[in-house]
This record gives structure tokens, C-alpha cells and sequence, in this order.
């Protein structure tokens, strides 16, 4: 029986926090610190707190600035520094390299990692040998706790992980196979498993299962017709049934190209607008020429302010395969003008799909050949540039322009400051 290992590299959700603790020479156990995005508007996102800010007083993932008890002056607010993170974050794939092949590692997110261990028992000793020796040299190294989830497979590592582990003093919970009636089956609320979202905990309800053991006894055949093969692969979950084997990586034949952000203001000029969707579009081409694909479907959704009676509008269309900037960007703005309802917008999404491989360049029988090859040739260079001195080394003079978010976005990481 394959036996996997997961590492949840912080503690209680809190790596960012952690992390700033560790390089402020504090102890993230003891510190009262918030990581905070936007920090000077009352709206500011905490992205992360430390155990003591939640237990003295009440602010974790996701609450606002306006909540922050700023009478408490040992309360630290930190900017986010993602680049940072990102760095300490390949630090711990180097110690979990010690112990576990490349091929055997999966990175579930910034501050999550699955690790198989079944072929490093000979080398490094049991499961909890292992676990404690990467414990302690991500602690000596680097000074961060590690919560650890054992278990048969990934499904179970990860439940004994959320369930369990975090609240323990030596952050390590095991969950096998045998313990299923003891464990998930115990799982009160069905959104506290994984995969489980409000969405599916609202159909789950309607058709009268409120926990796990009541979905486990659900037949499978009632799951699937309810909820087609999520419903089947609910029951399984339900079960701790879970074949994922870490090292048979799935690629997707097909995927999509995309980028999204949430406006700082309300945009009431649609040439504010079509600013920021020729931003956006060019940094999507880059990165399908960077991947030698070409996009023939593409997908633009625009949301308007809180303060309008209309929600927006999302809409699609095919268009002639290609990954080129200055033929993308005529096509996004077409469907723009085409639907925009002059409402004030806050959020704009775009996406490609339908990708293919690029097996050559498309021309235009309406347009001079040498044209078209001197305008790929153009944007191949400008993205070699962008690639080594960064994406605000060549850009368009509009994005100097009110409403435009090009060059601030530039310098983030992951839609925060780097």
C-alpha cells in the first residue's frame, strides 16, 4: 500500500505571518503581527495573522483593517512581500529534496505540499522519523513550525492535516484507511473537507445529507444522478478512497490562457476601460507566445460597481487562431464596445481558449505579408526584453494614462506588492 505524506508548512494558515515574524528576529507563537494589503484604507486585507491575533483578538485570514484594534500597540502591520515568501518557499522544497525525489513532491499551493515517503524508508528511517527530522531542520534553518497530516493517500494526509494536526502541540495527526469510522465520519460540517465547497454543501443539504457519515451512506447511484460524477467521487471521499499516485503528473491536452483584477475605483470612461484591457491582453499574449500556442476562442467579463442596478456582462468569441498582441487586442475591445452598457466597472476578466500548438503564422490576405512577419518579429523581441528587465521596460505610452494599472501591476506578485 502506497503511503503518502503531506507538509503544510506554516502554522495554522499562517506562513506569511510566519515569515515576517522570522525576519523581524520575533517568535510567531508569541508576535502580534498582521500581514496586511492596502493597510492605509479602512478596506485593507489581512492576508495573514499569528495565533496570538486571533486568540486575543479575533482577526485571521480575511478580516479588514477597519476591525484591527489599533489600540494594542504591540500590533505589527507588515506590507506583503511575496517575493520573499516565494523565496522561503523554495528554501523548504530544498530540505523536503533531502528526503524525497523531485518526482515525488507535488506543491498544492504556496504554503502546502504533498510528499510520497513510501521509497525513503530505508534511507531515512519510519514515517515519523522522517516527519520529525524535516520538522526540525525546516525549524533550525529557517525558524518555522511545520504542521504534518499522515495517511494511506493524499485525501486522508490532507483531512488529517485540516482535522486535526493544527490543533496539537507537535503539529502531526495520522489518519489511516482503518480509522475512516473514527475520522471522517466523525467530520461535522461537510465544507471542513477539502473539495467541498458552499455550492456543493447546498445541494448536498437539499437532498437531506448534512455530514460525512450520512454522505458515505449515501448510495452511489443517488450521487451521480444528482450530481453527476462529483456526486460518485463525493462517496469515494466520503470513504477515504483517493488513487492519486504523486509521480503520474497530468498534463491537459487543452487549457486556457487568462488574467483577471479587481479595480481600485469605480471606471466610469470606457477609455479608461479598453486602457487597461490592452494592458491586460498583451501580458496574456506574452505569456501564449512564451508557450508557442495560439488561442482561438476568447472570453471577456466585465463586472460593474456595487452602486449599479446591472451585475455586467460575460461573453466569448471564435476567432482566427493566433497569439499575436495587436491582433488580440481589436477582438477584446469589439466584444467590450459591442456589450458595454456604459455602467461604471470594477472588475475585468479575459481569457483564451481553445489552444493549440502553433504550427506557423497565420497570415492576412488583406494584409501585407512582410507586414505581418515584421509585427511577430516585433512582438518577439519586445517580449525578450520584458523576460530579462521585466514586463515595465517596453511598455505603451497609454499606460501613463489615468485608469491605467500596467505599470503598478508590474511590480506585483500575485496581485500583491513583491
Amino acid at each position: 500500500m502506497r503511503r503518502v505524506v503531506i507538509f503544510y508548512v506554516l502554522i495554522l494558515n499562517r506562513f506569511f505571518a510566519s515569515v515576517e515574524c522570522v525576519k523581524r528576529r520575533l517568535n510567531p507563537l508569541d508576535a502580534y503581527l498582521v500581514v496586511m494589503s492596502n493597510a492605509e484604507r479602512a478596506g485593507g486585507l489581512v492576508l495573514a495573522a499569528t495565533p496570538k491575533m486571533k486568540q486575543d483578538h479575533h482577526i485571521k485570514t480575511g478580516s479588514r483593517m477597519y476591525e484591527l484594534p489599533t489600540w494594542d500597540k504591540r500590533i505589527i502591520i507588515a506590507p506583503p512581500r511575496m517575493k520573499l515568501y516565494l523565496k522561503v518557499n523554495a528554501m523548504i522544497q530544498a530540505i523536503f529534496k533531502r528526503y524525497v525525489p523531485a518526482e515525488f513532491i507535488h506543491v498544492y499551493s504556496i504554503d502546502e505540499c504533498f510528499l510520497d515517503i513510501t521509497g525513503s524508508h530505508l534511507l531515512f528511517g519510519s514515517t515519523e522519523e522522517i516527519v520529525r527530522k524535516i520538522q526540525r531542520d525546516i525549524l533550525e534553518e529557517l525558524r518555522l513550525y511545520v504542521t504534518v497530516g499522515i495517511g494511506d493517500n493524499p485525501l486522508l494526509a490532507k483531512l488529517a492535516l485540516d482535522n486535526v494536526a493544527k490543533n496539537r502541540d507537535d503539529g502531526i495527526a495520522e489518519w489511516r484507511y482503518a480509522d475512516v469510522p473514527e475520522t471522517i465520519w466523525k467530520i461535522r460540517h461537510l465544507d471542513d473537507v477539502c473539495g467541498i465547497g458552499r455550492r456543493t454543501v447546498v445541494r448536498l443539504q437539499k437532498m437531506g445529507i448534512f455530514n460525512m457519515y450520512q454522505l458515505s451512506q449515501t448510495p452511489p447511484p443517488v450521487l451521480k444522478k444528482a450530481m453527476g460524477v462529483i456526486g460518485e467521487q463525493l462517496y469515494y471521499h466520503a470513504h477515504g478512497i483517493d488513487y492519486s499516485l504523486l509521480n503520474e503528473k497530468y498534463v491537459p491536452v487543452s487549457k486556457s490562457y487568462g488574467k483577471s483584477q479587481i479595480l481600485e475605483r469605480d471606471y466610469h470612461a470606457s477609455a479608461e476601460v479598453e486602457i487597461v484591457i490592452r494592458e491586460m491582453v498583451e501580458e496574456v499574449a506574452m505569456r501564449l507566445r512564451q508557450n508557442h500556442v495560439d488561442t482561438a476562442v476568447i472570453h471577456l467579463s466585465i463586472g460593474y460597481s456595487k452602486y449599479s442596478i446591472k451585475k455586467g456582462f460575460s461573453h466569448q468569441a471564435k476567432i482566427p487562431s493566433t497569439s499575436s498582441s495587436h491582433a488580440l487586442i481589436p477582438y477584446f475591445l469589439q466584444l467590450f464596445r459591442r456589450y458595454d452598457e456604459r455602467e461604471p466597472v470594477r472588475s475585468i476578466a479575459i481569457s483564451c481558449g481553445k489552444i493549440t500548438l502553433k504550427t506557423g503564422l497565420q497570415l492576412n490576405l488583406f494584409e501585407d505579408t512582410s507586414h505581418t512577419l515584421n509585427q511577430e518579429q516585433l512582438e518577439i523581441t519586445v517580449d525578450k526584453i520584458r523576460t530579462r528587465y521585466g514586463f515595465k521596460s517596453l511598455m505603451h505610452a497609454s499606460s501613463l494614462l489615468n485608469g491605467a494599472t500596467g505599470l503598478k501591476r508590474s511590480e506585483m506578485v500575485g496581485g500583491h506588492k513583491g
